[in-house]
C-alpha cells in the first residue's frame, strides 16, 4: 500500500496490512519517495535526533536568557529540583517537564532546534522520547524509528488539518506535537496500530481550542510552558491508549475537528498577539517594555 498521508486510518490499515510497525512501512516508502537507501534516510533522522539531544543539554544551561529577558533559566532550575529529589510527581515527568523547557528556552535564545513539527512546540517531542529513553535505558535505535511514526502522524495532521499557530491556534502546534509524541511512545512500548491512532486522538481533544496568544508577538510566553504540558498530555494519551483506553471520537475526526475549530476561532487568537494573554494588562505592559 502506497501512503499518501490521507488519514491515521490508512497509516494503521498499512501496518496490519504488512505486519510491521508504523515507523517500519513509513522509514521504506520515504527512502523510496527519495530515492535513498533506507540507511541515508535512517541517518538524516538521526542527526534531527541528534539535534534535539543537543538542544536539551544547551537549554538547561542556568545563565541563558532570551534578548527579551522573558524566559530563560526555567529548565535548570526544575532539573535542579529533580535533581535534588524536591518534585513531587516522579523522576520521569519532571525530567520531561525540564527537558521541555530547555528546548523552547533554547529556541527563543536563537540556538539550533528541530521544528518539531514547529519551532513553537520544539519542545515536547524531544522530551517526551529522550526522557524515556533515559529512564529506561532505551537503545537509541528504538527512538529514531519511533520519529518515523510521530513523523507520519504530523504529516497526517497537516495535511487533513494545520501544524500552524496563524492558522488553527497553539492546538495545531503543541496540541500536534503532543499527539505526535503519544503515538512514539505507544510504538516505543510495544502499542498495537490501533492503540498509536487513540494515542494520537487523546492528546489532541485533549487540546482542542488551545489558542496561540504570545506575549509581545514572541515565542516565549506562554509558549515555553505549554511545551511543558504538551508532554505530560503526551504521557497521559499514549498511558490510556497502552491501558485498552479507546477514545471514543476516530483520531481522523478529532483532526478534522481541530481544523474547524481552527477556522472558527477569532483572528485574535491566531498568533496575532492581540488576544488572550497577549491582551491583558502585564502582556501589553511587557510588550510596550520590550518594543517601546
Amino acid at each position: 500500500m502506497k501512503l499518501k498521508y490521507n488519514s491515521v486510518e490508512e497509516l494503521v490499515n498499512a501496518s496490519l496490512s504488512a505486519n510491521k510497525k508504523i515507523s517500519e512501512i513509513v522509514l521504506e516508502e520515504q527512502a523510496e519517495d527519495m530515492e535513498l537507501t533506507a540507511e541515508a534516510v535512517y541517518a538524516t533522522m538521526e542527526k534531527s535526533f541528534d539535534v534535539m539531544k543537543q538542544s536539551v543539554l544547551n537549554g538547561m544551561d542556568e545563565t541563558l536568557r532570551s534578548s527579551s529577558g522573558l524566559s530563560g533559566g526555567a529548565a535548570a532550575k526544575l532539573k535542579k529540583a529533580v535533581d535534588e529529589g524536591r518534585n513531587h510527581y516522579g523522576h520521569l515527568l519532571g525530567n520531561a517537564l525540564s527537558m521541555a523547557l530547555a528546548v523552547t528556552e533554547y529556541n527563543s535564545c536563537m540556538g539550533q532546534i528541530v521544528a518539531a513539527p514547529t519551532a513553537g512546540s520544539c519542545g515536547v517531542i524531544p522530551a517526551a522520547l529522550i526522557s524515556v529513553m533515559e529512564e529506561y535505558d532505551l537503545p537509541k535505535h528504538d527512538i529514531i524509528m519511533a520519529l518515523f511514526t510521530a513523523s507520519a502522524i504530523g504529516m497526517v495532521i497537516a495535511k487533513c488539518a494545520s501544524i500552524a499557530g496563524a492558522e488553527g491556534g497553539c492546538q495545531a502546534e503543541v496540541g500536534s506535537a503532543s499527539a505526535m509524541a503519544a503515538a512514539a511512545l505507544s510504538e516505543i512500548f510495544g502499542g498495537t496500530p490501533q492503540m498509536i491512532s487513540d494515542s494520537c486522538a487523546i492528546a489532541l481533544k485533549n487540546t482542542l481550542g488551545l489558542v496561540c496568544d504570545p506575549v509581545a508577538g514572541l515565542v516565549e510566553v506562554p509558549c515555553i510552558k505549554r511545551n511543558a504540558m504538551g508532554v505530560a498530555n503526551a504521557f497521559t494519551a499514549s498511558e490510556l491508549a497502552l491501558a485498552g483506553i479507546p477514545s471514543v471520537i476516530p483520531a481522523d475526526e478529532v483532526i478534522l475537528a481541530m481544523k474547524q475549530v481552527g477556522q472558527q476561532m477569532s483572528s485574535s487568537l491566531r498568533e496575532t498577539a492581540e488576544g488572550g494573554l497577549a491582551a491583558t494588562p502585564t502582556g501589553c505592559r511587557l510588550c510596550k517594555k520590550i518594543f517601546g
